[in-house]
C-alpha cells in the first residue's frame, strides 16, 4: 500500500507536515455537536487484540517512558489487554478492551477495566475525564474508517491539552501479528491523528532507530499528540 515510507521525524526532530496517502482518512470529523463524547460502543476493538502483540512488548509495564511524555495523570487505555501497561499508569487510569476475558483478568489484578459498552455506562465516561489516551498495537488491526471511529469516540474523554499516545509495530512486529490488517507507519499515524483533530507533537522509533524495525519485533512507531486546548 502507499505510505510505506519512513518518517523524517526521528527522536527529537521537529514535526513535519503529514504527506497525503491513499489510505489515510479523508478529513476530520467533529465530535458530538452538543459537546459530549460520542457513543463509545460505535468504535469496536478487534477481538483478542493483545493475543499476538503481547510477545512484542518489553517485560514489566510496557511503554512507561512513553507514558511520561504525555504526563503523569489518569490514562484511558484503548485495547488494554490483560493490563500489563495499565499497571504502570497513574491511579484512576482505566482500560477498555473488546475481550471480556481480558477485562476480567485486568480486574483480577485490581485494575479498572471495561468492555466498550460497560465503559459507556460507567462513571468514568465523562468528557475530559482523563489526562491522556493510550492505544498500543491496535490501529494496525483496523481499517481507515474503524480507526477514525475509534479516535472520534474516545478522544473526547481526554481533557483539552491532554496527551495522546499512538503506538504501532514496525515490519518485524507487523509480521508477527496474525490480526494485523495493514502497515501503519509514521505518515499514516500522522494522518489519523490530524483527522481526529489532534496536534502532532512528535514521532519517533522505539526502542531502537527505525532501521532496526525490519528485524526487531519490539521496535515500534510512536506518535505523541495533544488534544487542542
Amino acid at each position: 500500500m502507499s505510505g510505506r515510507t519512513d518518517s523524517s521525524a526521528t527522536t527529537g526532530s521537529p514535526e513535519a507536515p503529514a504527506p497525503r496517502t491513499e489510505s489515510a482518512p479523508r478529513g476530520p470529523r467533529s465530535a458530538d455537536a452538543a459537546g459530549t463524547a460520542p457513543h463509545a460502543s460505535t468504535a469496536r476493538l478487534p477481538s483478542g487484540v493483545r493475543t499476538g502483540a503481547a510477545r512484542l512488548l518489553p517485560a514489566g509495564a510496557p511503554y512507561r517512558r512513553q507514558l511520561r511524555r504525555i504526563g503523569t495523570g489518569r490514562v484511558l487505555e484503548i485495547g488494554c489487554g490483560t493490563g500489563d501497561t495499565l499497571t504502570g499508569c497513574a491511579p484512576g487510569s482505566v482500560g477498555v478492551d473488546h475481550d471480556p476475558r481480558s477485562v476480567e483478568r485486568c480486574r483480577a489484578r485490581g485494575l479498572a477495566a471495561y468492555t466498550a459498552d460497560a465503559f459507556l455506562a460507567s462513571p468514568h465516561a465523562r468528557p475530559g475525564a482523563f489526562d491522556a489516551l493510550l492505544s498500543a498495537h491496535v490501529l494496525e488491526q483496523l481499517d481507515d474508517e474503524q480507526v477514525e471511529g475509534l479516535l472520534r469516540a474516545y478522544v473526547p474523554y481526554v481533557r483539552p491539552g491532554g496527551g495522546v499516545l499512538l503506538i504501532t509495530p514496525q515490519e518485524a512486529g507487523q509480521r508477527a501479528e496474525e490480526a494485523a490488517v495493514r502497515f501503519t507507519d509514521f505518515p499514516l499515524l500522522r494522518a489519523f491523528a490530524r483527522s481526529a483533530g489532534l496536534a502532532v507533537r512528535r514521532t519517533y522509533s522505539y526502542p531502537l532507530p527505525r532501521s532496526a524495525g525490519k528485524l526487531l519485533r519490539r521496535n515500534v512507531f510512536v506518535l505523541v499528540g495533544q488534544v487542542p486546548r
